[in-house]
């Protein structure tokens, strides 16, 4: 992340602008503004931004979408900057919300991801995720399937990966 450091809090009014770009880069059917704004004001939505501490980069670095329902946590969108990704921002995001999650009482996680999404998948993989379903044709801009993806966070360590054994228990 070169000179700036990233830090993760609570979307601002300023950030929409940011996001909707990184969005429709990230995308191939990108969320619109209103679908943004929904989030927003949804008392089971939660959103972290990741922006650069100084802000001489450009402010919003990524953002995670996610909703809490009872003890789970649906993850609904994460994307970074194009310039910006593969420096573990996705996954500190990720962290964080899992962190916070599990303060509200969220025991676990579930996501959707294309199939053909093979870099997320991976990241999913590191928090333990596993696959546990698929969901044909999900995705409607392309036919394509979604994974079905789930993680009890208890397993999940504070700075993220799995404790030792526990996948294995899993796959096993």
């Amino acid at each position: 992340m070169d000179d700036d450091v990233l830090t993760i809090g609570a979307y601002e009014e300023g950030d929409i602008v940011e996001m909707i770009a990184i969005e429709k880069d990230s995308f191939p059917t990108p969320w619109s503004e209103n679908i943004f704004r929904n989030e927003m004001t949804s008392p089971i939505s939660r959103m972290l931004i990741g922006r650069a501490e100084k802000r001489r980069r450009g402010g919003v670095w990524g953002y995670i979408v996610y909703w809490r329902v009872d003890d789970e946590i649906h993850l609904h969108n994460v994307a970074v900057r194009r310039d910006m990704r593969r420096k573990r921002i996705a996954s500190r995001l990720l962290e964080e919300a899992i962190r916070r999650s599990r303060l509200e009482g969220a025991r676990m996680a579930i996501l959707e991801v294309r199939r053909s999404n093979l870099p997320a998948q991976g990241m999913y993989r590191k928090f333990g995720f596993a696959v546990e379903g698929i969901r044909p044709g999900y995705y409607r801009d392309t036919g394509e399937d979604a994974l079905i993806m789930r993680a009890d966070l208890s397993l999940i360590l504070p700075e993220g990966g799995v404790a030792i054994g526990a996948a294995e228990e899993k796959d096993g």
